[in-house]
């Protein structure tokens, strides 16, 4: 790229699967239903035009080559993702940078292993595999993108249980709530390995579930030090963070548009792009800084006002675009 502008993008594709395939409930696209889902993906990457982009809930790779191939945006580009594609939703990245290595983790590492009052939580899987790839931004500049997709707010119940007792329902959501906790710390920790004391620029996208403000966002990115804090442990701890493109945007603007998702007529931000402290301006040490944020959102609908919806060969998320100029 001759440009030092380079943008990244995070879109769940919203169950991308190959036509007269069943997925949940038995459910299917027509083969005239897939054709209108892989030209509106298209339609939407050509409007993101970003370099590098995470997706998530891909079901066939080919479908998403499909995709890609009916946009012509990316006939250069590599396409990576879990081989393990058919049977439930993966994530995948595409890159126009060259890629120098990837990585597929689907356990959790043995120090994010948790236990209340001695008693382990059994949960030690990510629901969908995190992706992490190594990139080339230029010829001395290398950077590792993780794409992941964490557990959803969907409940989760034992065979045999009244899905309609609220008590059950509260319980359902709990157990959700946990593995999103637990799928965050266990990429906590993969991060730290990344991030401390690494100077090597990391960007983070996808699906995480949650608003910004959510403890399981905060698990991810880490928290803000406190600003009585010395100024060394500040450094510490700056060093470790993820920074949220969202927020990074609303410190300098007086518009906050962002939302992702709508269900029944809450408008949440579900979708992030988090970056590491080498993209972030106040960092007299970084290789670039996060210049815009846009969200593709004008498709979703609140269909607590509206009788449309979002149609079925659409997403029913808003995708994200972050640009990023490098230099200082």
């Amino acid at each position: 790229m001759t440009s030092k502008i380079f943008k990244v993008g995070t879109f769940n594709l919203f169950n991308l699967i190959l036509p007269n395939v069943p997925y949940y409930e038995n459910r299917r696209y027509s083969p005239e239903e897939f054709a209108k889902k892989k030209s509106w993906i298209a339609h939407q990457l050509n409007g993101m035009n970003a370099d590098i982009v995470g997706f998530q809930e891909v079901f066939h790779v080919e479908a998403l080559q499909q995709a890609l191939d009916e946009s012509g945006s990316y006939r250069h580009a590599k396409l990576l993702a879990p081989t393990r594609t058919g049977e439930s939703p993966i994530v995948a990245l595409v890159s126009r940078f060259p890629v120098l290595d990837h990585r597929v983790i689907e356990v959790f590492p043995a120090k994010a292993q948790l236990d209340v009052d001695g008693v382990i939580i059994p949960f030690n899987r990510f629901s969908r595999a995190v992706l992490s790839v190594d990139l080339a931004l230029t010829e001395h500049l290398k950077c590792t993108v993780f794409v992941v997709h964490l557990k959803s707010k969907r409940p989760i119940f034992p065979d045999d249980i009244d899905r309609n007792d609220p008590v059950e329902k509260a319980k359902g959501q709990v157990r959700a709530l946990i593995q999103r906790a637990a799928e965050a710390t266990a990429l906590r920790a993969i991060l730290m390995e990344f991030l401390q004391g690494q100077a090597h620029p990391v960007i983070l996208m996808g699906d995480i579930n949650d608003g910004g403000l959510a403890v399981t966002s905060q698990i991810v990115s880490g928290e803000p030090p406190f600003h009585k804090m010395q100024f060394e442990r500040k450094t510490e701890l700056w060093d470790v963070l993820l920074y949220n493109v969202k927020d990074i945007q609303a410190r300098r603007s007086y518009g906050d548009f962002y939302y992702t998702h709508i269900h029944n007529g809450h408008y949440e931000s579900l979708d992030h792009i988090m970056v590491s402290q080498e993209f972030v301006s106040e960092n007299p040490d970084r290789v670039g800084r996060v210049n815009y944020v846009s969200v593709f959102n004008d498709h979703l609908m609140d269909q607590t006002l509206s009788r449309d919806g979002v149609e079925l060969w659409q997403s029913d998320h808003g995708q994200v675009v972050a640009a990023i100029e490098l230099g200082r």
